[in-house]
């Protein structure tokens, strides 16, 4: 009884712990719009343990990391977003940086590119204060496009335009706040769809007749 309880263990460890070959570019556009959908709502409700289920689902179900890994990028990504929220200044905001450095330091083994991991943190963040500071959509929404472009290590149109499509959601919900709706959670699923869409095609190789 004990060797096999001792075998389970060890079993279960290694499923939690084992490298897994994750990769950033195989997630489900449609998915990745219902999973963040959810992570808004939960974010501006407070909810940290719900965001937190949804960050490790993008990690585990879409990215396949393992679930070590999953809980990891799952913890420093709630960090950040609970150490950014109560800020009232840049100064403030600064808190939420270890906690970015720590998510694209995981993130990063699953990036098709190098990343300089501080530089994704930081410009992360700016998008995170530019949103904050009334900036307009169609700018922190190149900033967003630019934190794509250090972790794919691409660039392009169709990417910025994920950016931008992606900020414009976010614009959407900051005029509405309070009232939300749940039609209004359907409209941002389906601009979060086609912002994720777009940023899919950028990654695609192109098609050589």
């Amino acid at each position: 009884m004990v060797a096999a309880g001792l075998a389970v263990v060890v079993l279960a460890a290694a499923y939690i712990c084992l490298p897994r070959h994750a990769d950033l570019t195989k997630f489900d556009p449609g998915a990745m719009a219902r999973i963040e959908t959810a992570m808004w709502r939960n974010y501006y409700e407070k909810r940290y343990l719900f965001l937190f289920r949804d960050l490790y689902e993008v990690a585990r179900g879409q990215y396949g990391f393992s679930p070590l890994d999953s809980v990891q990028l799952a913890m420093a990504a709630a960090d950040a977003a609970r150490s950014f929220q109560p800020s009232t200044s840049r100064a403030e905001a600064e808190a939420a940086m270890p906690a970015l450095i720590s998510y694209f330091r995981v993130l990063s083994d699953a990036a098709p590119a190098p990343v300089e991991i501080e530089d994704a943190a930081r410009t992360e963040l700016a998008w995170w204060q530019a949103r904050r500071e009334a900036v307009a959509p169609e700018q922190y929404g190149l900033i967003i496009a630019r934190v794509a472009t250090l972790v794919y290590g691409v660039d392009g149109e169709d990417l910025r335009r994920s950016g931008v499509v992606r900020a414009q959601a976010m614009a959407y919900r900051d005029a509405r706040d309070a009232n939300m709706n749940e039609a209004d959670w359907s409209v941002i699923s389906g601009r979060l769809e086609l912002a994720y869409g777009l940023l899919k095609k950028a990654l695609s190789p192109p098609v050589h007749e």
